[in-house]
């Protein structure tokens, strides 16, 4: 005989109760989490793209004039700052239409900043996603699978974003003339590179790709050639293991992520319990003796 339905809702209340703070736990070390990402994703960035100009390229950051250089330095420092401030977007539980603006005049900012030259001006817009239909969460969220969804939309739009400003920063240093200019498009978006048939991963600084892919030759396909390429790709891993603070807030969010699966399976259980005592129920007030 199953427990009377009033118990088995008070103990499903209290599991609410109980996910809803670990809602407002869990968005909380979110936060903390994005804003050491924003700061570590600027610093690795410019890391990246450090070793790509002296080690990868040096040729061809020397052949850059110091005006131009210093232009392509402004540039990447500005699309790190707007990758750091699109992380923190997806906290916002509204997105009021001056919030909007002031976005845009940001934006547009990037493109007029002491005039920087327009072929290492980072497109506007290009590395902001569409938010217009984020799900947000509540402070009063009591449902552990519309929280984990949350949680895993979070941690996809934050590879998203890396993907996206790695392949900014890369046509950045295309344009500025750094990275050759026909180097392929999979390289560039940072997309699988090292799964593209005859390219072999090379060790070499974090969060580059350095990679050996065999070209052919167009006119004597049997005289195929080995081109060493370095490019830019922010990987999440990498930069977690390089920040201190940023792998602090990643175990507590881990921490309370093994608390919520622990929950979930408590209002599981439950709400499976209240579903039997109901049909019980429904089963003793239908039945009639012949």
């Amino acid at each position: 005989m199953a427990r009377a339905i009033e118990r088995i809702e008070q103990d499903i209340a209290a599991l609410q109760e109980a996910i809803r703070a670990i809602a407002t736990e869990l968005q909380s070390a979110y936060a903390s989490y994005l804003n050491s990402l924003g700061l570590a994703v600027r610093k690795q960035l410019i890391l990246a793209s450090y070793h790509l100009c002296t080690q990868g390229y040096p040729e061809n950051f020397l052949h850059l004039s110091l005006n131009q250089r210093q232009q392509l330095q402004q540039a990447i420092r500005k699309l790190g700052q707007l990758a750091a401030e699109q992380l923190l977007i997806y906290l916002t539980s509204e997105e009021s239409a001056e919030d909007e603006v002031d976005e845009e005049d940001e934006i547009d900012e990037v493109d007029e900043v002491d005039e920087v030259d327009e072929e290492v001006t980072p497109s506007s817009s290009s590395l902001f996603l569409n938010t217009s239909n984020s799900q947000y969460l509540t402070a009063n969220t009591s449902d552990p699978i519309e929280l984990a969804k949350w949680q895993q939309k979070l941690e996809e739009v934050a590879h998203e974003i890396l993907k996206k400003l790695s392949h900014d920063a890369n046509l950045l240093l295309q344009k500025a003339g750094v990275l050759p200019k026909k180097l392929p498009e999979p390289i560039l978006a940072a997309a699988a590179a090292a799964s593209e048939a005859s390219a072999e991963v090379m060790p070499g600084p974090p969060n580059l790709l350095n990679l050996v892919i065999e070209i052919e030759n167009e006119q004597q396909s049997e005289n195929s050639g080995l081109t060493q390429i370095m490019a830019i790709n922010l990987r999440l891993g990498e930069i977690e293991f390089a920040d201190v603070t940023l792998s602090s807030d990643r175990k507590r969010i881990r921490s309370i992520l093994v608390q919520l699966n622990k929950l979930g399976r408590e209002y599981k259980k439950r709400y499976k319990e209240k579903a039997i005592a109901e049909a019980e129920a429904a089963w003793r007030a239908s039945w009639f003796e012949d």
